[in-house]
C-alpha cells in the first residue's frame, strides 16, 4: 500500500492545529498558575504579532466578555492596522482580571501568556497594565509612548486607551503614545 502525498497546505494546515492545540493547552496553564485569573478569557489570535494587555477588566469583560471585547478592543485592532499591523494578527489579555488574586502569580500568567504566544510587540494599554507588563518581564520601568526592547521583544505603554474614549484630548495624546508602536524593518 503507498502512501498519498499530502499538499503543502494540508501539512501547514495540520501543523497549524497541532501548534494552536499546544498553545491552548500551554494557555489553560498559564490560567491554573493563578486560580480565578480566567474570569476573563484572552482573545485573539494564538500567533499574534501583538500581544494587547489591559490592566483590569471594563463593562465588556465584566458582563461576560472576552479580553478586550469591548469599544476598547475596536479601537485598539484600528489603531495596530494604522500603524501597519495585521488586526487579525492580535492576542488580547487582561493583566488582573479578578480581585483577590495574588499579585506575583498574576505576573507569572501573564509572562506565560506571552511566552506562549510570542510575539513581536507587547502593548500596554494603561498604567495597571503598564506596572503589570514591566514586573512580569523584569523591566525597570515602561514609560507611556516609548518603545522599550528586552527579553527579544518590544514592549510599548500608553496611559489609558478604554478611558480616551470619552475625551477627545485625551485619545489624541494616546493616539500619539500608540506611534510608538509602528512597524518597522528589522534591522540589518
Amino acid at each position: 500500500m503507498t502512501k498519498q502525498p499530502h499538499s503543502a497546505a494540508a501539512d501547514a494546515a495540520e501543523l497549524e492545529h497541532i501548534y494552536g492545540e499546544k498553545a491552548r493547552a500551554e494557555l489553560a496553564a498559564a490560567d491554573r498558575v493563578a486560580p480565578g485569573s480566567d474570569s476573563v478569557h484572552w482573545s485573539g489570535d494564538l500567533f499574534a504579532d501583538v500581544v494587547l494587555v489591559k490592566g483590569e477588566p471594563g463593562p465588556a469583560e465584566v458582563s461576560g466578555g472576552a479580553a478586550l471585547s469591548g469599544p476598547d478592543g475596536a479601537a485598539a485592532r484600528k489603531a495596530l492596522e494604522a500603524l501597519g499591523f495585521d488586526q487579525r494578527s492580535v492576542f488580547a489579555t487582561v493583566a488582573r482580571p479578578e480581585a483577590g488574586i495574588d499579585e506575583t502569580l498574576l505576573r507569572e500568567r501573564l509572562l506565560l501568556q506571552v511566552e506562549v504566544v510570542d510575539p513581536t510587540m507587547v502593548v500596554a494599554l494603561d498604567e495597571t497594565a503598564a506596572t503589570e507588563v514591566a514586573s512580569a518581564f523584569g523591566l525597570e520601568e515602561l514609560p507611556y509612548g516609548t518603545r522599550v526592547h528586552a527579553n527579544g521583544r518590544s514592549f510599548v505603554a500608553i496611559e489609558g486607551l478604554e478611558a480616551s474614549l470619552a475625551d477627545e484630548q485625551v485619545k489624541r495624546r494616546v493616539w500619539r503614545q500608540m506611534q510608538a508602536i509602528e512597524v518597522r524593518p528589522p534591522a540589518l
